[in-house]
């Protein structure tokens, strides 16, 4: 997760292959005007979406949908931030309080799930507790931090249903390992209110419901629907490669897909999407790094 209002927003550089960072925004220059920057683009970011002609889920059902599509879970604590572990535990927190504006969610037909539609309340009566944020590939504590992993998680589950992925950012840039290292790389998704959503629609004849629960060490993640469906879905790395460039080491991840038809068998496999961030800590030894060429 980006800081609002102080995110850094990278481009790609097709003849020099890197990524390069925009110049200063004017809140970066003058501090003082950042909170009225981001009370402006939070304005703008709903009421965009009370324009678009979506309609974005907010019912919930306190029954539990019967047939499992995809079930999964995360560990919280990350041991390899660096920071105080003071920000882990505030960080569990800031999920406790985000996953509650979600759990039990319904996503009917034509329905569009948006993350911000649905947690942007969260700490009405409880405030969330300062967590870790990524900004311009650094970490630094900030109100709210964390929330990325309930966004992650949830982007995970999607993979896995046939609901239709609108809008998804991935991470610019990763500064310490992630838990999720049974995951493929390049499944994450990264949240900024006013900025960054998280976005899928049901656009299938079925409902689904998210679930989230938490145990002492990990966050669950359950999708469910009123029917069994027949398809099963398997989410992996085609390939992964790292390259160094400008000093940095960049990641690129193609995620891939496949459907399987459990009455027939028949299997379906698909590239969704190629990823690329910077990678901004040490990499173990044993993974090869493709070096840049020497242009002189």
């Amino acid at each position: 997760m980006t800081v609002p209002g102080q995110e850094c927003f990278y481009f790609f550089d097709e003849k020099e292959g890197v990524i390069l960072t925009a110049r200063k925004r004017v809140t970066q220059i003058f501090p003082f005007l950042l909170p009225l920057r981001k009370w402006q683009r939070k304005k703008f970011f709903y009421a965009k979406m009370r324009l678009d002609g979506r309609r974005y889920a907010g019912k919930k059902s306190e029954k539990t949908f019967p047939a499992l599509v995809f079930e999964t879970s995360i560990p919280m604590i990350n041991t390899n931030s660096g920071f105080a572990m003071k920000y882990q535990f505030n960080k569990v927190h800031n999920l406790r309080l985000a996953a509650g504006t979600i759990d039990g969610i319904v996503l009917e037909p034509g329905e569009t799930f948006s993350f911000w539609q649905l947690v942007r309340r969260a700490d009405r009566c409880q405030k969330y507790k300062e967590g870790l944020y990524v900004i311009d590939g650094q970490t630094i504590p900030a109100y709210g931090g964390g929330l990325c992993m309930l966004s992650d998680l949830l982007f995970w589950m999607f993979l896995h249903t046939p609901l239709t992925i609108v809008e998804r950012h991935g991470h610019a840039a990763l500064s310490f390992p992630s838990t999720t290292e049974t995951f493929p790389q390049g499944v994450d998704a990264t949240v900024n209110e006013g900025w960054l959503d998280l976005k899928v629609c049901n656009e299938t004849d079925h409902a689904f419901q998210i679930t989230l629960w938490f145990d002492e060490n990990r966050i669950y993640g359950r999708i469910g629907a009123q029917n069994a469906l027949h398809i099963e879905y398997s989410v992996f790395n085609s390939s992964v490669s790292y390259r160094r460039q400008g000093g940095k080491v960049y990641q690129t991840a193609s995620v891939c897909r496949v459907e399987t038809d459990r009455n027939s068998g028949r299997r379906i496999e698909m590239e969704l999407y190629s990823n690329r961030c910077q990678i901004a800590y040490r990499l173990p030894d044993t993974i090869m790094i493709e070096e840049e060429e020497d242009k002189r």
